[in-house]
């Protein structure tokens, strides 16, 4: 088992990123910073409350004066690019962190830190209580970055404001209403840079799970202008396509499920036991008289506590069909013991999705 992430923020990361700082700033006692970081219940602490630890702690030893405090920590990556942390940034979240803390009310100085540090560690978190705070002024900013000439400060402008940021704070306008996005995803969605790409299909995933509508409006739009835009378009519409959202399929070329006849559905083990894996197969067959696309899934319906099921789906694979073609498919899937998942002892059920469409469920227990 790896080191946990949150080990790397240790007394041999902090002393080696004190020296840098008084090398910039000589006033800056290292002795007292690593002190005060690592005292109280540090050992307790985990990854984003030590992060905040750290960054709290550079607010009472840098200079009071944000913009001079600010200009420290930046000329700091500026060094660290020529040391053994350059190809590690992730430890620095610290650094947006920082501005997200002490520079809320520093909106001009705040924005030009944001952009450059970005370059180094991304501002996708820091940058979304600007956001709140300073609303059409900062969505104005995002859409003047999609034309900045680092891919980082470009994706920044999508990632930030995505609705449903993971593990960030909410931007709960946007989930009612993302037209402030949307011209800022239409600067991005020919970027030259897959990065900036797939960040513009996330923010898109991201708006169709509370307005499918216009995502695949958008869809429809953009669709056929260039194979990277078509597969940005197939990856923003994931959930749609696994929820069979009417249009959805259809618009990425998927064939009428009604072309496809499944047969041989067959439950290889009907009880599991909690580590084992559940098994089944079935064969398909194209009876169009013309190639299809098809896509296959299975649902998953697990046991809950209170006796009902959720539903979860996976992906088997997608492929070209010829006319009359037939195949077998076998899949099986893993109920290993996982932190995110419990598994109930009782009847579970899964069945194949054959391009939306699901078939008949099959039952089988855990034990």
């Amino acid at each position: 088992m790896g080191v946990p992430f949150k080990e790397f923020y240790n007394l041999n990361f902090l002393q080696n990123y004190s020296r840098i700082l008084v090398k910039i700033s000589p006033s800056f006692d290292a002795d007292i910073f690593c002190q005060k970081v690592l005292s109280k219940d540090w050992q307790v602490l985990e990854l984003k409350q030590r992060m905040r630890r750290i960054s709290e702690t550079l607010g009472i030893m840098l200079p009071h004066k944000f913009e001079d405090a600010i200009s420290i920590l930046i000329e700091s990556i500026e060094a660290l690019k020529h040391t053994e942390f350059e190809h590690q940034g992730i430890e620095f979240i610290f650094i947006p962190d920082y501005i997200e803390l002490f520079g809320i009310d520093e909106y001009d100085t705040s924005v030009l830190a944001i952009e450059k540090v970005t370059t180094f560690i991304s501002c996708e978190f820091a940058v979304r209580p600007f956001i709140i705070k300073y609303s059409d002024k900062m969505m104005a900013q995002m859409l003047q970055w999609t034309k900045h000439k680092n891919h980082h400060v470009r994706r920044l402008s999508s990632e930030g404001c995505r609705p449903r940021l993971p593990w960030a704070m909410a931007l709960p306008e946007f989930k009612n209403n993302p037209q402030a996005i949307l011209p800022i995803l239409e600067e991005l969605k020919t970027d030259d840079s897959e990065f900036v790409r797939r960040s513009v299909a996330n923010n898109l995933n991201d708006i169709s799970k509370d307005h499918p509508e216009i995502v695949l409006k958008i869809a429809h739009n953009w669709y056929g202008t260039n194979n990277q835009t078509n597969a940005l378009i197939k990856h923003g519409l994931r959930t749609l396509l696994k929820g069979n959202y009417p249009g959805s399929l259809e618009l990425i070329g998927y064939g009428s499920p009604k072309s496809f006849v499944l047969s041989k559905l067959v439950l290889i083990n009907q009880k599991v036991k909690e580590g084992d894996r559940v098994a089944f197969s079935f064969s398909i067959k194209n009876t169009s008289k013309k190639a299809q696309f098809l896509r296959m899934e299975y649902a998953l319906y697990f046991l809950l506590s209170n006796g009902s099921h959720s539903k979860k789906v996976f992906k088997i694979s997608e492929r070209k069909i010829n006319p009359n073609e037939s195949f077998h498919i076998k899949r099986d899937h893993s109920f290993k013991l996982i932190t995110t998942r419990k598994y109930y002892k009782g009847r579970h059920f899964v069945a194949p999705i054959i391009n939306g469409e699901e078939k008949e469920k099959l039952r089988f227990e855990i034990i």
